[in-house]
């Protein structure tokens, strides 16, 4: 069989992903990246052992490992600092066969963009247009013309191949709130623990990274493209920073300009994730908001479950067929999941507050995490086990 080509639009994760499992399987692959270079700033990650099964398929499990951090323990916090939740790691470990990993997005688009052949990577290649003329794809960048037997659109929220392809489909909806995201500078006593601290319509969550650094996250409920002044730092002292401890701390040990802040938003679901010779894949298919931490691991899955059902395929329509009905069910239950969870997390009305933070005091840890069993118990296509809760909702 002649080797293929796949053109992966879009640079990031999920786009790397799928390009480093369609090389290692024969295909002869570009990344067109719209930015200069192949990274990302200023922002942690969290890693559950979803996706580090789908980097264990890639050969990077390893790799990735070395570069995160590994709490013991974590949970969700009310507004006084008590305890409402607690997550063992551990327990998690033993149950699901790897441990929640945090890194450096930075380190991560790093370690995948160096298991590629650097001749394979196009930085600072706009896609202007993407059409079928009737004799197949046709990808329109700044650098030229590609014409590859798979197009592959990785290209994010506002997804250009998606807006060409799938000129009807609904844009993304705002989820009525706004995160800012920070590192710290390291610290001489990092707290032990992680945890997110729910407030009345904000909250305030805390992870290890490695050398002593902490990510830190935050949200509020404001309209969508809410200004704040005279600064994001400033906004967050004013908002968190008579919080409980850690929080005061951690925000003074963060630098003045290294805060992150963006309105958060996710896509209504997307009848298909494949139309002819061009899939979808991570928030160009499914944007969900942040709150079970899956953005990033949702999209290793898609690249490692699009590289199997291409694999050695003899109809590539077909096999992008058989790719959706395993990653559209699952993807769009899990944002559905995750938008529920971050309209629970904003509450605001103190009697439904009260409700909530009771709700989460009394159920006992075990059931939460058997709650997550659908999400992380995921398995590549092909394994002896059968994935699991491909459709949880």
């Amino acid at each position: 069989m002649p080797q293929r080509a796949a053109t992966i639009v879009g640079g990031g994760i999920g786009g790397l992903a799928a390009a480093i499992a369609l090389h290692r399987r024969g295909w002869r692959v570009e990344v067109l990246e719209r930015a200069p270079r192949f990274t990302e700033i200023g922002a942690g990650i969290s890693l559950w052992p979803n996706a580090l099964r789908s980097l264990e398929a890639l050969g990077l499990a390893d790799a990735v490992r070395a570069l995160g951090a590994v709490e013991a323990s974590g949970g969700v916090r009310d507004r006084r600092g008590r305890w409402l939740s607690r997550t063992d790691n551990g327990e998690l470990a033993r149950r699901f066969g790897h441990p929640l990993v945090v890194l450096h997005r930075a380190d991560l688009l790093r370690v995948l963009a160096e298991a590629l052949p650097a001749d394979r990577l196009r930085s600072g290649s706009e896609v202007r247009a993407v059409r079928d003329d009737g004799q197949g794809v046709v990808v329109e960048h700044s650098g030229g013309a590609s014409r590859p037997d798979l197009v592959v659109g990785a290209d994010g929220l506002r997804s250009v191949v998606r807006g060409a392809l799938w000129p009807d489909a609904a844009g993304p909806r705002y989820a009525g709130y706004s995160a800012w995201r920070m590192v710290t500078e390291p610290l001489a006593e990092p707290p032990a623990e992680g945890a997110a601290t729910w407030g009345r319509g904000e909250r305030f969550g805390h992870t290890a990274l490695p050398g002593g650094r902490m990510y830190c996250f935050a949200t509020a409920s404001l309209p969508a493209g809410t200004a704040v002044g005279p600064s994001e730092h400033a906004e967050l002292l004013r908002r968190f920073g008579a919080w409980p401890d850690p929080i005061p701390a951690l925000l003074a040990s963060v630098p003045e300009g290294a805060v992150l802040r963006h309105d958060l938003y996710d896509l209504p679901p997307l009848p298909t994730f494949a139309r002819g010779r061009v899939a979808l894949l991570g928030d160009a298919a499914h944007a969900m908001t942040p709150n079970l931490g899956q953005g990033a691991c949702q999209a290793l899955e898609d690249a490692v479950t699009l590289a199997h059902c291409l694999d050695g395929a003899p109809d590539l329509p077909d096999a992008l067929r058989s790719y959706d009905l395993l990653r559209r069910p699952r993807t769009q239950a899990i944002t559905r999941r995750s938008a529920r969870l971050g309209a629970l997390g904003q509450l605001s009305w103190p009697p439904a507050v009260l409700v909530r933070d009771t709700a989460a005091r009394l159920m006992p840890a075990r059931v939460t995490l058997r709650s997550m069993a659908p999400v992380l118990g995921w398995t590549v296509p092909g394994d002896r086990v059968t994935a699991a809760g491909s459709g949880s909702s």
